[in-house]
């Protein structure tokens, strides 16, 4: 094969240094965002939290979803008093100068523990639950803290520390006893032993706790409950001989056999359905999560506003000192680091400009699309593709993708993922489209109104939907409604 050298002309994206930046603070969240920012504030001199707006920053005022913009209206700031420090401690009387050698704080100063007019814990021997349920503490330390009141040997002791261990987060048994009367070296144990120290674990609050199965977690709490509560022992009943019927809902087969009538065996359900499934969920730490909205809906004058969240973000701008500092003709090794920070500085702030109005754009752009599901809902949800909003603002659907990612909307309906309004299609008798979202909502509408006596098969929402022009398959309704979290209609059916 003969080398030659050929001369071609072609376009291609160098993928420069601010070019990844930018790409890169795009796709992060608000979370990632402030850690980023914080991360390029303790690294770069030249840049410094700003106190105000300055000029570095996108314009966050309120921009209208119309074709129109509203006149911007004025902001109303209400200036609110600080609290003034409590100062009652040093009003109090001084503390004596010789004490008791076991004097304590209760002996000097009254505690401020609760204000109301019940009685304290020390009184009546009781503790205030709320507080121990607040508590931040796992299952295990909650069964553990109860464990230490009871007096049990040193070989219940274990067996019981051991149960413990093998608890999970729900609350359940999650290991046999044979199993676990294996794992101890000591023979003695025997499995009667094991059952007795399993029975006054489950006697621990929650109640239901140690349960194997949810069989036995149910009848755990109902034994616990007080004899004279209606119907209790009728529950039991169900709950342990009949506990498949009542999985299949086959009501008719219990009131035959527990010679119930209708109204006696709805009572019983009441009682069941009162029931904690998962006792272990009520204790723990709370691992609720909070999603700080990037964007702002709202309605004024009859027009749709979108603006940036302006806290999301420290609003950050360049040291003006080291700034005059990099103007200095010295080619010195400082004047050369000062003037990299000055370019790494401009290069950030731009970026998170590019950021900003790159996320308005595309905010503004989904909610003139989605403005039937801000007035009406789901069901008036449009079908929405990243190409729509792509072609809409002028740029690449990769783009749209990664500002929509882990971005999130405050509108007066909820809080939602940018993604949330993107939705595929369903053709229409009448010729047009329909929304898996607008479809997932009828869904979630006719199951809410049926019959509970004879609710709707997905068969029969299949024709509801059709009699609205809306062509369906079967198998589409019967996936729609596992994302909805809703059972099939023998699941469903119950007494009223």
């Amino acid at each position: 094969m003969k080398q030659s050298l050929q001369l071609k002309v072609g376009q291609s994206l160098t993928m420069t240094p601010q070019l990844q930046q930018a790409i890169r603070l795009l796709q992060l969240s608000t979370l990632d965002l402030q850690q980023e920012i914080q991360s390029a504030l303790d690294s770069n001199p030249l840049l410094e939290i700003s106190d105000d707006d300055g000029d570095i920053e996108v314009n966050t005022e309120p921009t209208s979803a119309e074709p129109k913009k509203p006149e911007k209206a004025g902001d109303n700031e209400i200036d609110t008093p600080q609290p003034e420090a409590d100062t009652e401690w040093a009003e109090r009387s001084d503390i004596p100068e010789d004490l008791p050698v076991d004097s304590q704080w209760d002996d000097v100063f009254q505690t401020s523990g609760s204000s109301s007019g019940s009685g304290s814990a020390g009184e009546d021997g009781d503790y205030n639950n709320d507080y121990r349920h607040s508590s931040s503490d796992s299952l295990q330390d909650h069964l553990r803290w109860q464990l230490n009141l009871s007096r049990l040997s040193d070989i219940d002791q274990m067996i019981a520390a051991a149960i413990i261990d093998a608890i999970d987060e729900k609350g359940r048994l999650t290991v046999s006893a044979e199993e676990l009367v294996e794992s101890f070296d000591n023979d003695a144990i025997e499995i009667e032993e094991f059952n007795a120290v399993l029975h006054l674990i489950q006697q621990f609050d929650p109640p239901g706790v140690g349960g194997r199965d949810l069989q036995e977690c149910l009848l755990i709490q109902l034994k616990q409950m007080p004899r004279n509560t209606p119907y209790v022992e009728e529950a039991c009943l169900v709950v342990s001989q009949y506990m498949a019927q009542l999985g299949n809902r086959d009501y008719n087969q219990i009131m035959r056999r527990c010679r119930l009538k209708e109204d006696q065996l709805r009572d019983v359900l009441k009682l069941i359905q009162s029931l904690d499934p998962t006792p272990g969920n009520a204790i723990g730490s709370d691992d609720t999560e909070y999603v700080i909205p990037d964007v702002f809906v709202s309605k004024k004058d009859g027009r749709w506003l979108v603006e940036l969240n302006p806290d999301i973000a420290p609003k950050i701008q360049i040291n003006a000192q080291y700034a005059s500092m990099a103007r200095k003709s010295s080619n010195s090794s400082d004047n050369d680091y000062i003037r990299d920070n000055l370019q790494e500085a401009r290069w950030f702030i731009k970026s998170l400009i590019s950021r900003n109005e790159t996320l308005m754009k595309v905010a503004t752009k989904i909610v003139e699309y989605q403005r039937g599901f801000l007035e009406y809902g789901e069901e008036a949800m449009k079908p929405l593709v990243l190409h729509d909003i792509a072609d809409a603002v002028g740029m690449h659907e990769s783009t749209i993708s990664r500002v929509t990612t882990q971005k999130y909307m405050h509108t007066p309906r909820g809080i939602f993922e940018l993604k949330f309004f993107f939705s595929s299609h369903v053709s229409t008798d009448t010729g047009g489209e329909c929304s898996s979202t607008a479809i997932r909502a009828l869904i979630k509408k006719l199951v809410a109104a049926e019959n509970p006596r004879k609710p709707l098969s997905d068969s029969k929402i299949t024709d509801l939907l059709g009699e609205q022009g809306i062509q369906v398959a079967r198998r589409t309704i019967a996936k729609y409604r596992e994302s909805l979290v809703i059972p099939p209609s023998n699941e469903r059916k119950r007494l009223v």
